[in-house]
């Protein structure tokens, strides 16, 4: 059999080994996806219905909130219809769609939560400059360039892992069309491919990353040297909100991406997915709102409005 036996689509077997489990997850899903909708639908709607949130760090932070409401919608709705019912299967064009989605928004995250360092480094360290230095011509180039990032990740390893040759082993141990998945199941020697991943990888995650944590190390050192202690709670409480983010998101993804294929379980690589896929982007907003004033204020403000 050859590859064109996989052209009709794929069975995406995700824990229908799990009846049981396929049950509580359904509902969980649910409840998370929902959560998610509406606590990112909130952060775009009051950072720009507020005009005292019109600055550079809650436009990234409506860009993240966007980007988070695209990447779950892009698999979660197919693993609600996947856990609710008996059939399995996608079509060939729609796990590429889904596959461009993911690898896309995820590469732009990565990108983007490093231009979220950066604009809390120079607010921060060159607090003097800051509307110099990040004004909105600026904001909205590191945001198309995460954005281009995200979109030439997806135009590379997209159609390499689609046009995998995969001998009728078309059955994909996962509840979505995600990379490493789609890998396993080519009747080829992959090595090449796995290479390329991997060296995209040190790219997109280990470069921003890098730049991520030298630049909070250099905040650090600043905040430390502050000598009003309302200002260094002020820069911790911040700084705290994207950090947990960021561990959250490059955690998972470092732990999928960057390491041999046969090295994670497949049970692992599943729920890491759903972590990283649901979890993630349903904690981003709670992070951000309980632990800002500025957003609690608005939100205080939009609704007494009402």
């Amino acid at each position: 059999m050859t590859n064109q036996s996989c052209q009709e689509g794929f069975i995406l077997l995700g824990f229908s080994d799990r009846p049981k489990l396929e049950q509580i997850l359904f509902v969980f899903v649910l409840i998370f996806y929902l959560v998610t909708l509406v606590g990112n639908a909130v952060i775009i709607l009051v950072s720009r219905l507020d005009p005292s949130l019109h600055t550079p760090m809650y436009f990234f932070l409506t860009n993240l909130s966007f980007l988070d409401l695209c990447f779950t919608t892009s698999s979660i709705p197919q693993l609600l219809f996947n856990l609710g019912s008996p059939d399995k299967t996608i079509s060939y064009v729609g796990c590429a769609i889904q596959l461009f989605m993911f690898l896309g928004l995820g590469g732009t995250e990565c990108v983007l939560l490093a231009v979220m360092a950066y604009d809390r480094f120079t607010a921060i360290c060159k607090p003097l400059h800051y509307s110099v230095l990040m004004h909105p011509q600026l904001c909205w180039k590191l945001v198309s360039v995460a954005w281009g990032v995200g979109l030439l990740n997806s135009l590379v390893m997209s159609p390499v892992t689609m046009k995998l040759p995969r001998c009728g082993r078309c059955r994909v141990k996962h509840f979505l069309c995600e990379m490493p998945a789609l890998i396993k199941v080519a009747c080829v020697d992959t090595v090449a491919v796995e290479s390329t991943v991997f060296i995209l990888s040190v790219i997109i995650v280990l470069v921003p990353l890098s730049f991520i944590l030298i630049s909070y190390s250099c905040i650090a050192l600043a905040v430390l040297r502050m000598k009003s202690a309302a200002g260094r709670r002020k820069a911790f409480n911040t700084c705290g909100s994207h950090l947990t983010v960021v561990s959250l998101f490059y955690g998972n993804i470092i732990y999928m991406y960057m390491q041999p294929g046969n090295n994670s379980s497949q049970d692992q690589g599943k729920f890491l997915t759903l972590f990283y896929n649901l979890v993630t982007p349903m904690l981003n907003p709670v992070i951000y709102t309980l632990r800002n004033k500025d957003v609690k204020g608005a939100l205080r403000r939009l609704v007494s409005t009402k």
